[in-house]
């Protein structure tokens, strides 16, 4: 795991790095294995193993005794040395969001003076935390190096948030799993100031009262075009990086591959650039973007010939699911373009969702999220790709319309363009009796969703809460299309886990809800809220799986959480995105425009289904280490489930019962985190003033007991 980390404080200086107090008394504290960046007064860290090209560092002072104006940045940044001296320059009259417009995914820490200022990513895939700390406020990119320095103990309500209500921001605030440390909201900077802390938004608001210009759609998809070339410019431009060499090949093993062998002795990724190539619309169009840009030094490997060379593209084949030879045959057909290398990856009942539940040897990652019961089956991909691999996550959050954005356009009046999507929704019903009331049943869902106030909303939310757990069936589980958006025209709605929470963890999340409801906060639309907590949620989840299955040397690209590429999505026409097949048929139209006109029969098929039928085969054949798991669960003793309950759920769910199997995932990731955290030894920090203990040193605290978490 990388993470920089830093503070501010109240003391103009204290004379070590690092010294902690009022005249430091020559105590230090600083992060194991960490390389300093600048130092005090407010000294920053980079932790980890950083790149020499994932840290940049710009100074603009001029004269000896001048204020200190610098700037670093960490990751992947497609901007020269003069465009940061230029943003810097910016930065320090006030002007943000020029620090977020260079292509790649990146954090800037700026330091003006005795004031700083972090930003973090628009789609929330490089978050950033805070928590006071010695009078004063100490930052980074991670929060549990944050809550070992505060020796924080769980914060149980977040826990129980989280799984009641993921997709809904205004349950989780601003709130950590870590009692004390905070997250700062995408499309936020935070600014200290010798200690002081502000958080702002550096993007513009947009007008509740008045609809915005509708942007001309052909020059909107050519925007989401120049993006993506950039993002996937700015990875193959950076320097590139060997893996650390492993074992020699033994040489061909029978029913073994190269990416077998490779796995097989622990051996890292091979150098270059990559990308997954699973037949879906989103991989290929990055794998055929990064094939095909043309004038780049040592294109594509970046070994300095740049002729010859072939991008490498992946493609992951579960042996253990039927329906996956259509998906493969278009994988095989795009990867026939002379400039890709394929190579397919079989996997069988090792590599199924739950297949890696241990608990000793486990990854800790920084927070608890569903991709840790799938991470085994990501890790055993990734072995097979590049040192730098490009991946598809969050293009259906970024390009692909939420539900809730039917009710934007009854609030702009725009009522012909529900047509289409309405009329999609009634064909996958089928021929029934129920297509028939699904026009009628979205237009009064969308309706209502565009009448209700968001106050309202969040106390109609809060109200209904509570009886989550008395369903007998999940909003929107198990259900068709038509099912799940019905579902999701609302402000706030229960998550696939609340089915299984108790009453009182539910009350506590009702609460949060109704806390929200009355607090000041900018309005937005219903779809527009509702997408941006859709792709946070997504991002939150990809940051943890690039920690859970990691492999050393390797670096995960997802150019579709970059800031350029969302941005560029949201000038999208509503119209557009609300479209049946839009994703798809806006990344063709992106293909065409780079010169890219053949593509297989089926491009943008979804695989949902045969992902759902992977995760019941998984479960059941995992319910042995599922039913032990749960056996005295940690999510009992703090209060949020009932073993019982939990463990006949999911008989259930391995003997075929049509249960939310997400919020199974849900629950299962959450408890094995909960049993790595309290295994894990150590802290973050070393030095005089050090913390004593390691973050939730005290165990787990009932939810009920609200003032020991404070």
């Amino acid at each position: 795991m990388r993470w920089l980390v830093g503070w501010s404080s109240i003391a103009a200086s204290f004379g070590t790095v690092g010294a902690v107090g009022a005249g430091g008394e020559g105590r230090t504290v600083h992060p194991v294995g960490s390389q300093l960046l600048w130092g005090d007064p407010d000294p920053l860290w980079a932790v980890g193993d950083w790149r020499p090209d994932e840290i940049r560092l710009i100074d603009a002072a001029t004269t000896v005794g001048a204020p200190t104006t610098r700037l670093a940045v960490l990751g992947c940044c497609g901007a020269t040395d003069e465009q940061l001296r230029v943003g810097l320059l910016s930065a320090r009259g006030g002007a943000l969001r020029h620090l977020t417009a260079w292509p790649g995914s990146y954090t800037v820490v700026v330091q003006t003076g005795r004031r700083i200022t972090v930003t973090g990513d628009l789609a929330g895939a490089r978050p950033v935390f805070h928590t006071p700390w010695a009078g004063g406020t100490a930052y980074a990119t991670a929060a549990l190096p944050l809550a070992d320095l505060i020796e924080a103990q769980l914060d149980i309500g977040h826990l129980a948030a989280l799984l009641a209500c993921p997709d809904t921001p205004e349950a989780l605030g601003d709130g950590t799993p870590y009692a004390g440390v905070k997250r700062v909201p995408p499309g936020h900077a935070l600014i200290l100031r010798e200690g002081s802390r502000e958080i702002t938004g550096y993007e513009p608001v947009a007008s509740l009262a008045v609809a915005a210009p509708q942007a001309d759609p052909v020059h909107a998809v050519e925007g989401v075009r120049d993006a993506l070339v950039e993002a996937v410019r700015a990875r193959l431009t950076a320097p590139r990086h060997a893996p650390e060499v492993g074992p020699q090949d033994p040489g061909p093993v029978p029913g073994m591959g190269p990416a077998d062998r490779r796995a097989a002795r622990g051996r890292g990724p091979v150098p270059g650039i990559g990308a997954d190539l699973s037949g879906g619309s989103a991989s290929a169009t990055l794998a055929l973007l990064a094939a095909g840009l043309p004038g780049l030094p040592g294109t594509v490997l970046g070994h300095g010939t740049g002729a010859g060379e072939r991008l490498l593209a992946v493609t992951f084949n579960d042996l253990t699911t039927r329906g996956d030879e259509d998906e493969l045959a278009r994988a095989r057909a795009i990867a026939a373009n002379p400039r890709l290398h394929h190579v397919v990856v079989p996997a069988g009942e090792e590599a199924l969702p739950y297949a890696d539940l241990s608990v000793e040897n486990g990854v800790i990652t920084d927070e608890p999220a569903p991709s840790l019961v799938v991470a085994e089956r990501h890790r055993r991909r990734l072995a097979a790709g590049s040192a730098d691999h490009l991946v598809g996550y969050g293009a259906r959050q970024v390009l692909d319309a939420h539900p809730a954005r039917l009710a934007d356009l009854l609030m702009d009046r725009r009522r012909r363009d529900l047509l289409r999507p309405v009329a999609a929704l009634t064909r996958a019903e089928g021929a029934s009796a129920h297509a028939m009331f699904v026009p009628l049943a979205v237009y009064r869902a969308a309706r209502r969703l565009a009448r209700t106030s968001y106050r309202s909303g969040l106390e109609t939310a809060a109200g209904v809460l509570p009886e989550a757990n008395r369903y007998p069936v999940g909003p929107g589980s198990g259900g068709t299309p038509a099912d799940a958006s019905l579902a999701a025209l609302t402000w706030s709605r229960p998550g696939p886990a609340a089915r299984w929470l108790t009453g009182e963890a539910l009350a506590q999340v009702a609460v949060r809800l109704q806390e929200a409801a009355i607090r000041p906060t900018t309005a937005q639309r219903p779809g527009q809220a509702r997408a941006g907590a859709a792709l946070a949620r997504v991002a939150a989840g990809h940051r943890i799986l690039e920690q859970a299955a990691d492999i050393r040397s390797q670096r995960l690209h997802a150019p579709f959480l970059d800031n350029q590429v969302v941005r560029a999505a949201r000038a999208l026409p509503e119209s557009l995105r609300v479209q049946p097949g839009a994703r798809a048929a806006i990344l063709r139209r992106v293909l065409s425009g780079a010169g890219i006109h053949e593509l297989p029969t089926g491009w943008g098929a979804p695989s949902l289904a045969r992902s759902t039928e992977a995760t019941r085969t998984g479960l059941r054949l995992a319910l042995p280490e599922l039913l032990e798991l749960f056996d005295a669960p940690l999510l009992a003793d703090a209060g949020l489930i009932e073993a019982r309950v939990v463990r006949k759920a999911l008989r259930a769910a391995a003997d075929g019962e049509p249960l939310p199997l997400d919020g199974l995932a849900d629950l299962a990731s959450t408890e094995l985190w909960l049993r790595r955290l309290m295994g894990r030894r150590g802290t973050c920090w070393t030095g005089t003033a050090a913390p004593r203990s390691r973050a939730v040193a005290g165990g787990v605290l009932p939810v009920g007991r609200r003032s020991l978490q404070a």
